[in-house]
């Protein structure tokens, strides 16, 4: 269910709160109840953030981690479409492609740190090589998906009254296969910021994840679960940005 249908009602509205708020109550009770630097309050956790915001600590290492996201994202993303409907499209390619990239999919993004450390150094081409990897393999397969289960028949009726093949893909098997392109898409959007976290923290001296590396170093929790709940609204906001898309492309003629 979606965001916009949970919150229709005040009955609605109530259920979806109400987790939430027993759930920070809890935490701001603990918090207070522990009085340990270890383990803050949640007010505490708050006024972190603003502080950081306010000394643009937050924003300047939101914003480098941001347009990693991006720019690999959409490289990623752009690529496995290509690839996926190139495969999906011509059985020639599907055959030439799945076994390398079957063989390839299964391995863990993380997994090819050392190796990307090695290859490309410490700049801000690794974190962005890395989720082109992250975002590609899912969105190749979903795409592959989506155009595979598009009804031949529809097909054969459009190129039975004179569509050409740009025409049919374009109208026919695109809009069909969009909600499964659409579901990689999803998938990945919270993973990528996982990814770059994961990056910054090893690897970059920039970033959200540095930050949290860097807070871990002086046994600041505070800022480590500021940057957790930046981390976390930004995989709510990439999730609903892409539903929000889809419901707009699918309700769109193509």
């Amino acid at each position: 269910m979606g965001l916009k249908a949970l919150l229709k009602t005040p009955k609605s509205l109530f259920l979806y709160a109400v987790p939430v708020a027993l759930f920070l109550l809890l935490w701001e009770t603990a918090g207070r109840a522990a009085q340990t630097p270890l383990f803050p309050p949640f007010s505490r956790v708050i006024c972190e953030f603003f502080f950081l915001v306010k000394t643009g600590v937050l924003l300047k290492n939101l914003g480098a981690s941001f347009a990693r996201v991006v720019a690999g994202y959409f490289l990623g993303s752009l690529a496995g479409f290509l690839v996926g409907v190139a495969m999906g499209l011509s059985k020639m390619v599907e055959q030439s492609l799945r076994p390398l990239i079957s063989i390839l999919f299964p391995i863990p993004t993380l997994a090819w740190l050392p190796l990307l450390m090695l290859w490309i150094g410490i700049s801000e081409a690794l974190p962005v090589t890395l989720i082109f990897i992250c975002a590609f393999f899912p969105v190749v397969y979903n795409t592959l998906t989506g155009i595979k289960g598009v009804d031949e028949d529809y097909v054969k009726v459009a190129s039975t009254l004179g569509a050409s093949p740009w025409h049919v893909f374009w109208h026919v098997v695109l809009p069909m296969a969009l909600p499964n392109i659409f579901t990689g898409l999803r998938l990945e959007a919270g993973m990528v910021w996982r990814t770059v976290i994961a990056a910054e923290m090893f690897a970059i001296p920039t970033g959200i994840g540095a930050l949290m590396a860097n807070a871990e170093n002086l046994i600041r929790v505070d800022v480590i679960m500021t940057c957790m709940l930046v981390l976390s609204c930004m995989c709510f906001i990439f999730e609903y940005a892409f539903l929000w898309l889809e419901k707009v492309l699918t309700k769109t003629r193509f």
